[in-house]
C-alpha cells in the first residue's frame, strides 16, 4: 500500500467534480437541471440521441427498416448534446427518466408512448415491424441471449476500460488492467462465437449484431478510446470479419452518421428529418444556412 491510498470515509459525500471528460454532467441525483420541451417533426418515430455507440443502435435499426421499404419506420432524429447537459431538460427527462441517450416516442400511439435504452428501443421496434428479430424460438433466443450479452457487459467496456483508459483525469494501473482484461476476455468471447456463426443468432442479421456492432465492432476497428495496439484488437480475427461485413451495409453506413457531431464533416448529419439530409447538396445548403 502507498502513502497515497485511497481511504473512502465512512459516509460518502459529493462536494466537488470528479474531474474528466464529463465531470460537470455526472451528478448523485436525478431530475430535470431545467425547463426546455423536446422538438416534435412530422414523422411518427422522434429519436433523440446523439452518435455514441448507444445512441446509433435506434439510427442503424431505422436505417435497417427503411431499406426494407417499410415506410412506416420513417423518423425524425434530433441532436441532444450531452457534454452541454440537454439530457437534463425536463422535455427529454420525461421521455427517459434515466437521462441517458437514446430515447424514442412513438407517436402511432395517443397517448405517444416512451421507450428508452438502447436494447429496448430494438426489440420494440423488431417487434412492431416483425423485422431481424427471427421467429423460430431457437434464433429468436440466441438474439435475445446476444442482445442482453451486450446490455450487460458494455459498461465494462464503456464505463470502465473507456473511462480510466481514455477520459478519467489520471491514469491508474489497477483500473486500466483490471477493465482491460474484461474487455479482451470479452472479445474471446464474441471471436469463439463468430468463429462458428456468420452472425450472432446464426445465418440472420439481427438486432444482436445491430446493438454489438457499435462497441466491439468499433473497438476493433480502431473507432474509440485510440485502443486498437493497447488491446491488440488485430487477435481476434472472426470479430474483425464480422465488422468488416456489418460496415458494408448501406443502412449501417447511414445510421452512424445521424446525430453524429464529430470526425470528418462528410460522416456527420447532426439531424435528420428526411431520407435527402443524407445527400451532400442538402447538407452543404444546411451548413451554409448556418
Amino acid at each position: 500500500m502507498t502513502d497515497d491510498t485511497y481511504t473512502p470515509p465512512r459516509v460518502w459525500k459529493w462536494d466537488a467534480e470528479s474531474g474528466g471528460a464529463f465531470s460537470q454532467i455526472n451528478r448523485p441525483i436525478a431530475g430535470p437541471t431545467h425547463e426546455k420541451e423536446l422538438p416534435v417533426g412530422e414523422h411518427p418515430f422522434q429519436v433523440y440521441s446523439l452518435a455514441t455507440p448507444n445512441g446509433v443502435k435506434a439510427t442503424i435499426m431505422f436505417e435497417e427498416l427503411l431499406a426494407k421499404g417499410i415506410k412506416e419506420a420513417e423518423y425524425d432524429a434530433w441532436l441532444i448534446r450531452i457534454t452541454e447537459g440537454e439530457q437534463f431538460g425536463s422535455g427529454f427527462v420525461n421521455a427517459n427518466p434515466n437521462s441517458k441517450i437514446p430515447a424514442m416516442m412513438d407517436h402511432t400511439h395517443t397517448p405517444a408512448v416512451r421507450v428508452f435504452e438502447s436494447g429496448s428501443i430494438l426489440l420494440y421496434l423488431a417487434e412492431k415491424f416483425g423485422e431481424f428479430l427471427p421467429t423460430d424460438i431457437v434464433a429468436r433466443t440466441e438474439t435475445m441471449n446476444w442482445l442482453f450479452w451486450q446490455m450487460g457487459s458494455a459498461p465494462f467496456l464503456g464505463g470502465g476500460f473507456g473511462h480510466f483508459y481514455a477520459y478519467a483525469p489520471e491514469k491508474f494501473e489497477y483500473p486500466i488492467d483490471r477493465y482491460a482484461m474484461e474487455v479482451k476476455r470479452q472479445l474471446d468471447v464474441l471471436d469463439r462465437h463468430l468463429a462458428e456463426s456468420e452472425y450472432f443468432a446464426g445465418d440472420e442479421y439481427s438486432i444482436a449484431d445491430m446493438a454489438i456492432m457499435p462497441w466491439y465492432g468499433s473497438l476493433v476497428m480502431g473507432m474509440i478510446y485510440d485502443a486498437a495496439e493497447f488491446l491488440q484488437v488485430q487477435e481476434y480475427k472472426n470479430v474483425q470479419r464480422w465488422t468488416a461485413q456489418i460496415y458494408t451495409r448501406p443502412a449501417v453506413q447511414r445510421g452512424v452518421k445521424v446525430n453524429r457531431t464529430f470526425g470528418a464533416p462528410e460522416n456527420q448529419l447532426r439531424e435528420r428529418h428526411d431520407a435527402t439530409d443524407f445527400d451532400t447538396k442538402t447538407q452543404d445548403k444546411l451548413e451554409a444556412a448556418k
